[in-house]
């Protein structure tokens, strides 16, 4: 099979022919039909951050496709079933997973990280972990719900806990922050979007946000949030993974608010702790989605509570994904997500 394989940092993926793998027992094969392109993999290849397994190696975490073969001892899957696989797979027995905390995993594996991943024509996964996509999902563009989607879900719903009619505000709108928007207003919450390119600005308004910040254009965040609220956001979401914006997301918050940490930084914050135990504020961090809330996803997608397909920006073949990392680098302020289709 064709595959673009990550051969170590600093270095484009290279599309190589390699052997297909063939499932063993309780594992099916996946013809791939697209895999998300994502700030994780870049992460990877040009800043240096470890793969637990070292390459060469298949990066690619958001996959969609069709069963193409099965193991012994596969029963509920057949060839030909449309499916969508979760980033990542828990293991189901450690005491996180015991205790509803999948997402968390004490033994978690990752696509494109532990194990090769869905930069290429196949993907091997195991049965138990797929999930079926209904025929009126376009297969391609739903790749995205593996992570992009199902991600901020998780953070909006679980973590933040959002309630129809709570104030929140969602600090960053790239392709995380831009779905927290629109997940945010599908519970009912009123949703203020933040972010410094009025391209994302105008998405997310499209998405369901109800006000929108251009950091550039104002001194103080946090009074115009105040202002808009009528004293502070019940929950704010940092999606990008800056100590700034998130010292600027636990600012907007009400006495009792709740900040979420999405976004990914190995920097120290400084935040107030008299605020956070005189005013009883929260502060909280959000990892991927348990896998029982995908089937929630799969379904507000079904009916249309969230957009999918208008989300996918850009589609690049296998022999084209470095192009597609380029856009990336470049940030493109028309760009929300791309997908790789073998």
């Amino acid at each position: 099979m064709k595959a673009a394989v990550f051969l170590g940092p600093n270095k484009p993926l290279e599309v190589q022919e390699v052997p297909t793998p063939e499932p063993k027992e309780g594992e099916i094969l996946v013809k791939v039909a697209a895999c998300g392109i994502c700030h994780t993999d870049m992460h990877y290849i040009d800043h240096g951050v470890p793969t637990f397994k070292k390459p060469p190696m298949i990066l690619g975490h958001e996959p969609s496709g069709t069963v193409a073969a099965m193991g012994s001892g596969v029963t509920n899957w057949k060839e030909g079933d449309r499916v969508l696989l979760p980033a990542v797979l828990s293991c189901g027995v450690c005491h996180n997973c015991r205790i509803g905390k999948e997402n968390i995993c004490d033994d978690m594996v990752m696509f494109g990280n532990h194990v090769d991943g869905a930069y290429a024509e196949y993907v091997i996964a195991p049965a138990k972990d797929a999930l079926m996509l209904p025929e009126e999902l376009p297969l391609e563009e739903s790749s995205i719900i593996a992570d992009a989607i199902s991600t901020p879900y998780h953070a909006v719903v679980n973590r933040g806990e959002v309630k129809a009619g709570y104030n929140v505000v969602v600090f960053g709108c790239g392709g995380v922050g831009i779905n927290a928007v629109q997940v945010a207003a599908a519970a009912g919450a009123s949703v203020i979007a933040v972010d410094v390119i009025p391209e994302k600005l105008e998405w997310a308004k499209k998405l369901g946000a109800t006000a929108v910040i251009n950091a550039k254009e104002v001194d103080r965040i946090d009074k115009v949030v105040k202002k808009l609220t009528g004293g502070g956001a019940d929950v704010t979401f940092e999606c990008i993974g800056n100590p700034k914006t998130i010292q600027q997301a636990f600012s907007c918050i009400r006495k009792g608010g709740r900040t979420v940490v999405v976004g990914y930084t190995a920097k120290t914050v400084e935040l107030p702790a008299a605020k956070i135990m005189f005013f009883e504020q929260e502060i909280v961090g959000s990892l991927g989605c348990r896998p029982v809330d995908y089937p929630r996803i799969i379904e507000m997608a079904r009916i249309g509570k969230i957009s999918v397909k208008d989300l996918v920006t850009a589609r690049f073949g296998l022999d084209e994904i470095n192009k597609g990392f380029d856009l990336m680098r470049e940030g493109d302020p028309n760009s929300l997500r791309s997908i790789a289709v073998p």
